[in-house]
C-alpha cells in the first residue's frame, strides 16, 4: 500500500515538472512593451534588441503650445525627445527584416493630424523619418516581412545583414497650422515605440 502511494506521489511531481517546462519553454517573436519605472529596460526577440533608458518606452505631450517645424526639429528634454537603441546580432547567412513602429495610447485626446514626429539618429546626423504628421505615417501590416501587427504607425523599416547597433532619437510636437492658433491646446497625446523583427535565410 505504501509503495503504491509513493508511486502516485512520484507521478504527480513528474507531471507538474513537465507542465512547468512546457509553460517556460514558450517564447514569442514579436512584442509590444510598455513597462515603466526602471532605469534601463530591454526588449528582446531572438537576434534583435531594443534598449532605452527613459522611464517609459514612449513620448508624451500634455497641454502643449503649437510650434513651427524649425523649433520642433531641435527640441530637447523630457516629453520632447525619446532616445532608444536597436541592436541586431547576425549569425551565418541570416538576415533580419525589422520595423520601428509607434502606437497611440488610448487615452490620447489630440487628433493625429495635429501631432508631428521626426526620427533621426541620436546625434541628429541622419534623418530616418522626415517631419510629418502622425496621420500621414504608413500603417503596418502583419503580411510585411518584419511581422509588425496591423495598424501601427511605421517610423522606419529595413533589413539588417550584419551585426549592427543604431541609436535613434524621436521628437514629437504639436503642429502650428494657423497664425491664430491658441497659445496652448488642452489635451494629451502619447506614442509608444515598438520594434519588430523577423529572420529570413536567403
Amino acid at each position: 500500500m505504501k509503495e503504491k502511494e509513493a508511486k502516485e506521489i512520484l507521478l504527480s511531481i513528474l507531471g507538474i515538472a513537465i507542465l512547468l517546462l512546457i509553460v517556460l519553454g514558450i517564447s514569442f517573436a514579436a512584442f509590444n512593451y510598455s513597462k515603466t519605472g526602471e532605469t534601463v529596460n530591454t526588449i528582446t526577440t531572438g537576434s534583435i534588441v531594443m534598449n532605452y533608458s527613459e522611464p517609459q518606452n514612449g513620448i508624451n505631450i500634455v497641454n502643449a503650445q503649437p510650434i513651427d517645424d524649425s523649433q520642433g526639429i531641435v527640441l530637447n528634454g523630457e516629453n520632447n525627445t525619446f532616445d532608444f537603441t536597436v541592436s541586431a546580432t547576425m549569425t551565418g547567412e541570416t538576415t533580419i527584416n525589422y520595423a520601428i513602429t509607434a502606437t497611440k495610447d488610448q487615452g490620447s485626446t489630440i487628433a493625429d493630424e495635429k501631432i508631428k514626429v521626426y526620427l533621426t539618429s541620436a546625434d541628429d546626423a541622419i534623418v530616418e523619418t522626415p517631419v510629418t504628421t502622425v496621420d500621414q505615417l504608413q500603417s503596418s501590416n502583419t503580411a510585411s516581412d518584419a511581422g509588425a501587427p496591423d495598424g501601427q504607425y511605421v517610423l522606419k523599416q529595413g533589413t539588417y545583414t550584419s551585426t549592427t547597433t543604431t541609436n535613434y532619437r524621436l521628437r514629437m510636437w504639436l503642429a502650428k497650422t494657423d497664425a491664430l492658433e491658441p497659445e496652448s491646446i488642452s489635451g494629451t497625446y502619447k506614442l509608444r515605440v515598438n520594434v519588430y523583427g523577423k529572420t529570413s535565410t536567403p
